[in-house]
């Protein structure tokens, strides 16, 4: 049956009128105002009771459709969807594909580190540090224990321009992922937050923002980066707590952003008191730029990790919080995990104080820039995008190829690549553009093949493929 009396207050939601409605029919559903099985309005008839246009209307439903709470049947109309069990999944288990039985396929898709003797310095640290196990080593870790550590991601950190900070200003994390979710937890508050991001970005942004229950947006880019029109017509439009973005080196499209940009966005970010996420896994050493830190250090967290320079399988990484708010940050850290395992901190610590993480890391940027040259040589004659130091390219394809169809073709010759689609928010448009990854795992001649492929494919878009 239609729930013909239901009709919310969106004045006791602020925001957008949109997510005002959103906002109430989830309030509704969960009291219980709004029955599993009841029909809701038409777009139409409740856009008229309410007073605001059928697209708002439609823009609320569409996102509650998404969340699971409703369920839309063409013909019939919209419901509030069947209560799902309170445990359990809500989307399958990510699950990297396992080229194990496809022996012959390059796999393009990652920069996968290359082995520069990483397994031989992480047996030695670790025979170090087995030789002088005390009692700690029985007990939970601490926060306090951590601060040599933390002074260690200082020296790490020196040749980035972070403005003032001290090893108080630090929290450590399980890698770059847990540290974005770590300053989530320390930054959102109320229902469904919203956060802002490039609308081209690291899919694991939107996975941590749905952990904790918050709404995504994505803000346009262009070769420089974020657009600061852009984004402070996004901030006046949405209310959003914290802004999530790359200046360094934006993933996927390798751009940079210049320092006139990073302090026009420094500035927005100042005028609708947003807090900043720097996200620098991706770090090119030795930048000359100031860091959105040093610009804004009062709002700005700065993040990164050890997974694209030394080893991905250490997870560890960090958190550069602003003035004053290390202590906040470490407290969020010690409400989710206590402190790091003491393996994974004793060996950072061990790898850091000797230099092999800093030697590691030499090694590694080594091998990328040999594979770099490899690519550039190849596809030089097409329009690709590309910084020194970075472990992938991006592609624009030319008239003719769409990403889907350019993809499929790659992987029949022996190739994976990531089209853009794979970066796009759900309510974003994609660029008919590819990454490539320097993949630093594959044998050389494999990867120079790889990419040959790839230039030859860009030279010959199917004829009869619609522009």
């Amino acid at each position: 049956m239609t729930d013909t009396n239901w009709q919310p207050d969106l004045d006791s939601h602020p925001g957008p009128k949109y997510l005002a409605l959103t906002r109430a029919l989830r309030e509704a559903i969960r009291l219980g105002e709004l029955a599993p099985g009841a029909q809701l309005p038409t777009v139409r008839d409740l856009a008229w009771r309410l007073h605001v246009t059928p697209g708002t209307v439609s823009r609320a439903y569409q996102l509650a459709t998404q969340e699971g709470l409703l369920a839309a049947t063409v013909g019939r109309g919209t419901f509030v969807a069947a209560r799902a069990p309170r445990l359990g999944p809500t989307q399958a288990l990510f699950q990297e594909r396992d080229l194990s039985d496809e022996p012959w396929l390059v796999d393009l898709r990652s920069p996968q580190l290359p082995d520069v003797g990483q397994g031989a310095a992480f047996s030695g640290a670790l025979q170090k540090i087995g030789q002088g196990l005390d009692a700690a080593w029985h007990d939970y870790p601490s926060q306090r224990g951590e601060a040599p550590l933390r002074a260690a991601i200082c020296e790490w950190l020196s040749d980035r321009l972070l403005g003032a900070f001290g090893p108080e200003d630090i929290a450590l994390t399980h890698g770059g992922q847990n540290a974005l979710l770590l300053v989530f937890l320390c930054c959102l508050r109320g229902d469904r937050p919203v956060i802002l991001t490039e609308d081209l970005a690291y899919p694991g942004i939107r996975h941590a923002a749905r952990l904790v229950r918050a709404d995504v947006v994505g803000v346009e880019i262009d070769d420089e980066g974020m657009l600061p029109d852009a984004l402070e017509a996004a901030c006046r439009r949405h209310g959003a707590q914290i802004l999530v973005l790359t200046p360094e080196a934006q993933n996927p499209t390798a751009c940079r952003m210049g320092a006139a940009r990073r302090a026009e966005i420094a500035a927005i970010a100042r005028r609708y008191d947003l807090q900043i996420i720097e996200d620098d896994c991706y770090s090119i050493t030795e930048s000359n730029l100031p860091t959105l830190h040093a610009i804004a250090p009062e709002r700005t967290w700065y993040v990164g990790s050890m997974s694209k320079s030394v080893s991905a399988a250490l997870r560890f990484g960090y958190v550069v919080c602003p003035s004053g708010m290390g202590e906040a940050g470490r407290l969020t850290a010690q409400h989710g995990f206590f402190a790091l395992a003491r393996p994974v901190s004793d060996l950072a610590l061990e790898l850091l104080e000797s230099g092999a993480a800093q030697e590691i890391r030499r090694k590694v940027q080594e091998v990328f820039a040999s594979r770099l040259m490899t690519a550039v040589n190849a596809l030089g004659r097409f329009d690709i995008r590309w910084q020194a130091g970075l472990p992938f390219l991006w592609v624009p394809l030319p008239s003719g190829w769409r990403a889907s169809t350019f993809a499929r073709q790659a992987e029949a010759e022996g190739v994976l690549i990531r089209q853009a689609d794979e970066y796009a928010l759900i309510h974003g448009r994609a660029p008919h553009a590819l990454r490539i990854a320097l993949a630093g795992a594959i044998p050389a001649d494999r990867y120079a093949s790889a990419v040959a492929t790839l230039a030859r494919l860009l030279g010959h878009p199917p004829s009869d493929m619609a522009v």
